[in-house]
C-alpha cells in the first residue's frame, strides 16, 4: 500500500464517527481531499449517480464515487471501511428491492466505467467488466462472433443479473448465468481483491453464484463464450396479442407447453399505449435459430387459440431484447412483487387480470404491468444444485407485478395491488413454501424465501469473508 494512502486511511479511521455524523457536503469534501487523490486519473466524485430504474424507496447517496479501474474499487472500499461509511456498488441501477438504505452519508460506487468485453483467442471465454450493461455485452459478443448468456433486459448490468442466478433467452441450452461463470475478480470488505473460482476460494465462488452482492464487489469476470456463425445468432420472436376473453385458454396453453431447449415463453399484461392505454394480453414466444414455420409449429397451441395480432419475425442477436426496451425507461415509482411458481392456474390469472385492470386504469398508472417468464430447465437441472448457492434451479415460472406511476399519492394503492396479486399467485403456486427469485424480490420477504436451503451455509461463508457485515444492502446475511 502506498504510504500516502495508508496515512489517509489511518486518519479516516480516527475520525470515523465524525464522518458518520457529518453533513453530506462535508463528507464529499473529505472524500475529495483524501480519497480521490489515491484513485486513478479518470476517477471522480459527484453528488448524483446514474438514474435508477425505480425511484420507489431507492437508495439516496450523499456522495457518488465514479471509479475508473478495478483498483479504484479496492482503494475506495478500504477507505470507506475505515471511515465506517455505508456503501453500495451500482452497475445497471435496476435493483428494485426496498432493502437498500445508505442513510444520510452513504456512498454509491458507480462501476459504469468498468465496461470492458474481451474475447479469448479461441472465442470460448470472455472477460467482462463489472459495469457493463447487457446491450453492450450483446453488441460486443455479436461483433466478436460469439454468444454469451445474458438477461433479457438491455439496461440491466450483465453481472448484476448473473449474481442472483441469471435467467435469459439462452438458458435452455446454456443454463443459468451462474453456470457460465469461470471466475470472478472480487473486492472483499477489507478492500482486498481476490479471485473466486472452482479452484481459488471455492466457498466464496459458491456463495457469489446466487448471493453475490452480500460478499463483495465483482470488478470483472471470466465467462463462457460460444463461437457462432451469423445465422446461428438469430431467433424467431415477437408478440402474439389476444383479446381478454381468451385469457384462460392462453394460460392453459402455456401451462401445457413442453418447452424444448431453444424455446422460451412470456405472458404480459400491458398497456396498448396512447390514446386509450387500454389493458392488453400479450404472449411473446422465442425460438433460437427459428423461423416462421418452425416457430408456429413449436407454439402451435397458442396459434390455435387465434391471436388478433402476430408480429413474430426472425430477429438478429442484437435485437433479441429490444421488444422489452420500454420496460427499461428510467425513473418513476415501480414497487414490484414476484413469485416463483410450479404451475399456472387459469382462474388465478383471471383474478390477477381483474386486479391489474382495476389498478392500471387509475390516472398515472397506465404503464403498470404483469409478466411471467418460463424456460426449458433440462440443461439447468442437469447441473448439480450444490455447485452454486442459487436455490431456484427447478422452479418452472417466475411472475412479476410492477405498479408503475409517478405520484407518491398512489403508493398505498400500489402496494395493496402488488401484495394482492402476489398473494393470489402464492395461493396456487404449487410449492410447499414461498419461493422468490432474489433479483425479482420486493424486499419484504423473509430471507428463507430467497436463499432457500442455501441459507445456513451462506451465513457461514458470510462470517468468513465479511464478518463485520459491510455488504449489507441486499437481503443481508449478517
Amino acid at each position: 500500500m502506498r504510504p500516502q494512502l495508508l496515512s489517509s486511511l489511518v486518519f479516516a479511521f480516527g475520525i470515523s464517527s465524525i464522518l458518520a455524523d457529518s453533513h453530506p457536503k462535508d463528507v464529499a469534501a473529505r472524500l475529495s481531499k483524501e480519497l480521490i487523490p489515491q484513485l486513478s486519473k479518470g476517477a471522480s466524485i459527484s453528488s448524483e449517480g446514474p438514474p435508477r430504474w425505480s425511484t420507489f424507496k431507492a437508495p439516496k447517496p450523499a456522495v457518488v464515487v465514479n471509479v475508473a479501474c478495478e483498483n479504484d474499487v479496492s482503494i475506495t472500499v478500504k477507505y470507506l471501511g475505515f471511515a465506517d461509511i455505508p456503501f453500495l456498488a451500482q452497475n445497471g441501477g435496476n435493483g428494485w428491492a426496498t432493502t437498500f438504505d445508505l442513510g444520510k452519508n452513504g456512498v454509491l460506487i458507480n462501476l459504469a466505467q468498468l465496461n470492458k468485453f474481451v474475447v479469448s483467442a479461441d472465442k470460448k471465454q470472455a472477460t467482462i467488466g463489472g459495469g457493463i450493461h447487457i446491450n453492450d455485452t450483446i453488441a460486443a459478443a455479436d461483433a466478436a462472433g460469439v454468444i454469451v448468456q445474458t438477461g433479457n433486459c438491455n439496461c440491466l448490468g450483465t453481472l448484476g443479473a448473473y449474481l442472483g442466478g441469471g435467467y435469459g433467452n439462452t438458458l435452455g441450452f446454456l443454463s443459468f448465468g451462474i453456470d457460465n461463470i469461470v471466475s470472478l475478480k472480487v473486492v472483499l470488505a477489507s478492500g482486498k481483491m481476490v479471485t473466486a473460482s472452482a479452484s481459488s476460494n471455492p466457498d466464496l465462488f459458491w456463495a457469489m453464484k446466487g448471493a453475490g452482492p452480500n460478499f463483495g464487489i465483482v470488478t470483472s469476470a471470466v465467462i463462457k463464450a460460444f463461437p457462432t456463425t451469423p445465422a446461428e445468432r438469430s431467433a424467431w420472436a415477437g408478440a402474439l396479442i389476444y383479446s381478454a376473453d381468451k385469457l384462460e385458454r392462453v394460460v392453459q396453453a402455456v401451462e401445457e407447453l413442453v418447452l424444448k431447449p431453444h424455446m422460451v415463453i412470456y405472458i404480459y399484461f400491458v398497456s396498448q399505449g396512447p390514446p386509450t392505454n387500454a389493458p392488453m394480453l400479450m404472449v411473446t414466444p422465442f425460438l433460437y435459430k427459428g423461423n416462421a414455420e418452425a416457430g408456429k409449429a413449436a407454439f402451435a397451441s397458442l396459434y390455435q387459440i387465434g391471436p388478433d395480432v402476430d408480429t413474430t419475425t426472425i430477429v438478429p442477436y442484437t435485437s433479441w431484447n429490444t421488444g422489452g426496451d420500454g420496460f427499461c425507461t428510467r425513473g418513476g415509482r415501480k414497487p414490484s412483487y414476484s413469485v416463483g411458481m410450479m404451475k399456472l392456474v387459469p382462474s388465478t390469472w383471471r383474478k390477477v387480470w381483474n386486479l391489474y385492470t382495476e389498478f392500471q386504469k387509475k390516472p398515472g398508472a397506465e404503464n403498470s404491468a404483469i409478466l411471467m417468464e418460463s424456460y426449458s430447465l433440462g440443461t439447468a437441472k442437469s447441473i448439480p444444485g450444490s455447485s452454486a448457492s442459487f436455490p431456484n434451479r427447478a422452479v418452472n415460472y417466475n411472475s412479476i407485478v410492477i405498479a408503475w406511476y409517478n405520484d407518491s399519492a398512489l403508493d398505498k394503492a400500489a402496494q395493496a395491488f402488488g401484495i394482492a396479486v402476489r398473494n393470489a399467485w402464492r395461493a396456487d403456486d404449487g410449492l410447499s413454501k414461498n419461493n422468490t427469485y432474489i433479483n425479482f424480490a420486493h424486499g419484504d420477504e423473509p430471507i428463507e424465501d430467497v436463499y432457500g436451503d442455501s441459507l445456513q451455509r451462506l451465513k457461514k461463508v458470510k462470517r468468513r469473508y465479511d464478518p463485520d457485515g459491510k455488504f449489507d444492502q441486499w437481503f443481508d446475511l449478517s
